[in-house]
């Protein structure tokens, strides 16, 4: 697969340089477009890859990423929707894998030029009416006439996407749960039915997409999405969506950033364990059976090369520091502007005059790929987008991320019998559990920060991210309280916490805050017992989104959390597009939050009166791992390779598989799950007596702590 990669690759760096050094972004263009030909004529994908590729051998932590290509480029993949037709049950159809911009090479250039479109998106979706090559050959036969219009030639040729309204009016009488229940079916797509050169990737099952602008099934968002789906027991719909992200597992050898050609080179922040924690609480222990080949698939395309990686290289995802410590970054296998941003992209590339336009492409690429596109996280000056260095840094939640994967693995195949494998991945995760203690935490500051891994040392930037150890119950029980002095500090603000401490006019920094970290934090900081300041951010979070409605009538992808006044369009907004509406996770989150603090969401929906709703029943947590489905399943094993602990001692694997039950403790905030792999006669105190950081199970993530 790999070699079937890289010669993927070798024609895709044929054309990946569409901007030379310093030039401006017209002379980029028009560039892009006299060099398109030659570019489509000899890009080729590979018959067997997703159609990316990683073209950078691993590369030195002391120097700059360099590019190789090995083998001669294959032939084109005729028809790639056979694998979704099977299961759509439907005819085949043709479809180039390969992103638009490479192709239609030249002529996607020459429209990106043209700037047809307000938002670019809207062009990256658009359908040909036939093959890229023969479009290509219609267009060279064409440009040169005297009276060549690309926009006529656009008009003529292409099938603009057909989105869905999702704007939406309040009914007479509406609350803001009758909103989130009407727009489950604003949002909801049926199973996508194969059409010829289109960008989308189908999809066999319904699925709920988030709104405004993404017309498509993305990956992180689904999570917080399902969120909502699992509270208000939409388990079908819930089931089918997770189903479709193993489809495409099982077709691209990961889950792509969207479902979309153009995204197959990248993926997101890998949440599939956490969607099938999700599944498991409702299915039971069969869920985690049933999606193991994924979840393995899904580790496997995270940590390529590690076995290789030698000491201060980088290869694709990962990252070997000089001690031996394996990290993982964010990445794109390729290195040209960005389909649905093309314009923007070769415009900052312009900007950046002392950097080669691939790296640029490149950084912004796994940029997007991080979810946060984009954050002075990711800017080497904290302000300014042409200085994104993405690839440099060690982001906190994809290294946390990757545990709670290792865990999920470790449970799957101690189910299957597999006792090796799971004492495997066991150990990985207490492995990289230390790791993400160690690597990420700042003492000084009192947070986890990203790591760059060029500089040896952590970033600058307070993030809301800083709750994901807590969110995944990675920190040890003095990082948490930390954590949350650093929060109440820095980042909390009148209407929740804020995504950073910077503000650099970027979507994802201050004053904006977004329904995922709100979430996790809230979730993080109940997992040690820090309730009060969960509950504080949960409703000053509620307050805002609810109050938000109440003036306009709809929920928004993010929120001005900074000021003290409520804005109909949730405020300044930032970043590379308008406020979308919808917002499949605002929906999801906000809906987890009012069933965990009624008495909260009470007082808030009494001051917004239009919002207001009969009270829901709160919905009790429970544990993904011991969860048994509608049909009793067999009780799930115990771990054999030991719960990882926030502080405690790992049990040996004959300890764990000695009994399958949990013991349950109870403290202020609510039941909690104890170690399985611990007899009671081994743990005499009394959870009160217990200190907290030993009662923490890193190695059960729950959806749904109790507040």
């Amino acid at each position: 697969m790999t070699r079937q990669r890289l010669s993927f690759s070798h024609f895709l760096l044929l054309g990946a340089s569409l901007v030379v050094l310093g030039a401006s972004s017209e002379a980029a263009m028009a560039q892009a477009a006299d060099q398109g030909q030659t570019a489509a004529q000899d890009t080729q994908a590979s018959p067997t890859s997703s159609g990316a590729a990683p073209n950078a051998r691993p590369d030195s932590a002391e120097g700059a990423a360099s590019a190789q290509a090995t083998g001669p480029a294959t032939g084109p993949r005729e028809t790639v929707a056979s694998e979704a037709a099977q299961s759509l049950h439907v005819a085949s159809v043709p479809q180039d894998l390969r992103s638009p911009s490479i192709a239609m090479g030249g002529l996607f250039a020459a429209i990106g030029g043209a700037h047809l479109a307000p938002d670019f998106k809207t062009i990256a979706d658009s359908r040909p009416d036939e093959a890229p090559a023969k479009l290509l050959q219609d267009w060279e036969a064409q440009r040169k006439h005297p009276d060549f219009s690309i926009k006529a030639f656009y008009a003529q040729h292409f099938s603009p996407p057909l989105r869905r309204d999702v704007s939406y009016r309040r009914k007479a009488d509406e609350n803001i749960y009758d909103y989130i229940q009407g727009m489950w079916g604003v949002l909801t797509r049926q199973p996508d039915k194969p059409m010829a050169y289109s960008s989308l990737l189908p999809l066999p099952y319904a699925y709920v997409v988030p709104g405004g602008r993404f017309s498509e099934l993305y990956y992180w968002d689904t999570y917080f999405t399902m969120i909502g789906l699992y509270e208000t027991g939409q388990w079908d719909l819930l089931r089918g969506m997770i189903k479709d992200m193993a489809s495409l597992i099982d077709r691209y050898g990961h889950i792509p950033n969207g479902t979309r050609t153009y995204y197959l080179s990248r993926s997101e922040p890998p949440f599939f364990s956490l969607m099938v924690d999700l599944l498991a609480q409702h299915d039971g222990q069969g869920a985690y059976r049933d999606f193991l080949p994924e979840l393995q698939k899904e580790y496997d395309y995270w940590m390529e090369g590690a076995d290789t990686l030698k000491p201060g290289q980088a290869y694709r995802h990962l990252v070997r520091l000089s001690d031996g410590t394996l990290l993982l970054r964010h990445w794109d296998d390729l290195d040209t502007p960005r389909d649905e941003s093309y314009p923007e992209d070769v415009a900052t590339a312009a900007r950046a005059s002392t950097r080669a336009p691939s790296e640029v492409y490149r950084d912004l690429r796994a940029g997007s790929e991080t979810g946060w596109d984009f954050s002075s996280r990711w800017l080497a000056d904290g302000r300014t987008l042409a200085t994104i260095h993405t690839t440099d840094l060690a982001p906190i939640e994809v290294n946390c991320l990757i545990v709670h994967l290792e865990q999920t693995l470790e449970h799957g195949y101690a189910l299957t019998g597999q006792r090796k494998l799971a004492r495997l991945y066991g150990q990985r995760a207490d492995e990289r559990t230390a790791i993400v203690r160690r690597i990420f935490w700042n003492d000084e500051k009192g947070a986890f920060y990203d790591y760059d891994w060029r500089k040896g040392q952590s970033t600058d930037v307070l993030s809301a991210a800083t709750a994901m150890p807590l969110f995944l119950r990675l920190a040890s029980q003095a990082q948490a309280l930390a954590v949350a002095d650093t929060i109440q500090a820095r980042l909390l603000r009148a209407g929740g916490i804020m995504a950073t401490d910077h503000e650099s006019g970027q979507q994802w920094d201050a004053p904006n805050g977004w329904a995922p970290e709100e979430w996790m934090a809230i979730k993080g900081l109940n997992n040690y017992g820090a309730s009060d300041l969960g509950e504080t951010i949960a409703r000053r979070w509620m307050a805002r989104v609810i109050g938000t409605y109440e003036k306009s009538g709809v929920l928004l992808e993010k929120y001005d959390v900074e000021s003290p006044e409520i804005s109909a369009t949730g405020g300044k907004g930032g970043g590379e597009y308008p406020m979308q509406v919808g917002f499949g996770w605002t929906n999801g989150t906000l809906l987890g939050l009012m069933r965990r603090y009624p008495g909260d969401t009470a007082q808030i929906l009494k001051h917004n009166p239009l919002a207001n709703q009969t009270p829901i029943d709160v919905l009790p947590p429970s544990d993904p791992y011991s969860a048994v489905g509608p049909q009793v399943s067999p009780s799930a094993p115990a771990k054999p390779a030991g719960d990882v602990e926030t502080g405690g001692s790992s049990v040996t694997s004959d300890k764990a598989g000695s009994s399958a039950s949990e013991k349950t403790a109870s403290g202020k905030n609510g039941p909690e799950t104890a170690d399985p792999g611990k007899a009671a006669s081994e743990n005499p105190a009394t959870p009160q007596e217990k200190p907290l950081d030993q009662r923490v199970p890193t190695a059960k993530m729950t959806a749904y702590q109790p507040s």
